[in-house]
């Protein structure tokens, strides 16, 4: 079978910005390539977003020709050898050909080097390390274009060797096959991520998260995770797993309903959710509040919605909710009840686009119909609520202050 030797058809290799920082930096025929994700996609036929370069020139130079094109320089990792280059408001990263002088599980001390094969052989995976020359002629020094074609996920070289210069390659094994990759993922890749398993625990939360994050809602997700789950790697960094069920349902209810897969609720599915397993999984993945509130929001306990049950009930139960809490908690109940599935649907689009009302009496209302300020006040108003909530929300301002005299006479 022939492999491609070109990339062609992208829209992002004749952009007229891509095109202005190739001229800048491209002073000698060979001096820069394009690299990573924006060839691995295209020999994929997948949505290019980033586009990076691979140059010979050291950050200063490249930093000096750029500006010397009126171009600007953003030296957003310059120890590591990565200017950002700016032109017509789209960034470009420009990094430096590399070899590593000393790697220490999370990171490299690196060196410079106008080596292209040295280059490609310290990054993780064959597909990442093909390269394009600005007409788009490949260069392929460890054999990433047969492996990209065939969407197999193989490490460069020795596996163990890579992965103890990152132990976040773990995950993004898995991720890339979740992503990018078909059919059973590479034996030898496999069996080294589980050899190196506790690797993992010198990296930091917002790493691990990050990348689980991107592996949770990636279309090939399900049988990725299960893997990981045999090799005591899901549960390495997550704790104890729940059974899978539950999240296969919940995947197949955001395919259904066209909801954009969602990391938080897909993790909720995956953890036994409990005010501990949240504390822990909170601290571990170092989770933003928004984040943990909607775990925690999960594991309280709350009614349970009832598919078959009147519009009007629906409401009064997703009223005290925000409107986040209530998709999540409506999604959650379908997934772990059968039941009718155009009732399921309903209720969830009710969820999805209900505004709710403002209840409109305050504390001051019923403070001026003669009630004293104290805990009385709190009563009063939560049996109005109550009322209008009973009513279907229609009882405007007036006549809940007419039903206030009532209450108090």
């Amino acid at each position: 079978m022939d492999h491609p030797t070109h990339i062609q058809g992208q829209d992002w290799l004749e952009a007229s910005y891509v095109r202005k920082v190739v001229d800048a930096l491209n002073i000698e025929e060979g001096a820069v390539r394009f690299v990573g994700g924006c060839v691995r996609n295209a020999l994929l036929d997948v949505a290019v977003s980033d586009i990076d370069m691979a140059t010979v020139h050291e950050p200063r130079k490249v930093i000096a020709l750029l500006e010397a094109a009126d171009l600007k320089a953003v030296p957003t990792g310059v120890d590591h050898g990565t200017i950002t280059a700016v032109a017509d408001g789209h960034p470009v990263e420009v990094t430096t050909l590399r070899s590593d002088v000393e790697t220490h599980g999370r990171h490299a001390t690196v060196a410079f080097t106008t080596d292209w094969e040295e280059d490609a052989n310290r990054r993780d995976f064959t597909m990442n390390a093909i390269y394009a020359d600005p007409d788009g002629t490949l260069y392929d020094p460890v054999g990433g274009i047969v492996d990209a074609v065939g969407q197999r996920v193989r490490f460069i070289g020795n596996p163990h060797d890579r992965i103890r210069e990152d132990y976040l390659r773990i995950l993004r094994f898995f991720r890339f096959n979740a992503q990018y990759g078909a059919g059973p993922c590479d034996e030898v890749g496999l069996a080294a991520c589980i050899d190196e398993r506790a690797g993992l625990d010198r990296l930091s939360g917002e790493r691990i998260q990050a990348e689980l994050f991107k592996l949770l809602v990636a279309k090939g997700a399900m049988p990725i995770l299960r893997h990981m789950e045999r090799g005591d790697i899901l549960s390495h960094i997550i704790g104890e797993v729940s059974a899978f069920d539950v999240l296969t349902r919940l995947t197949m209810i955001e395919h259904t309903m066209a909801l954009v897969p969602d990391a938080v609720r897909r993790l909720a599915a995956l953890i036994v959710l409990n005010d501990k397993t949240v504390a822990a999984i909170s601290e571990r993945l170092r989770l933003s509040n928004a984040m943990t509130n909607r775990l925690r929001s999960l594991a309280s306990p709350y009614e349970p919605f009832h598919p078959d049950a009147d519009e009007s009930i629906w409401k009064r139960q997703l009223y005290p909710m925000d409107p986040q809490v209530g998709i999540d908690r409506v999604v959650f109940t379908w997934a772990h009840h059968k039941g009718d599935a155009e009732a399921w649907k309903r209720l969830l689009t009710l969820a999805e686009v209900w505004e709710r009302p403002n209840f409109p009496i305050t504390g001051q209302d019923v403070m001026e119909a003669g009630v004293p300020s104290g805990p009385k006040v709190g009563e009063v108003l939560q049996a109005l609520e109550e009322y209008w909530m009973a009513e279907d929300f229609t009882p405007d301002r007036a006549a809940l202050l007419a039903q206030l005299k009532l209450v108090l006479g």
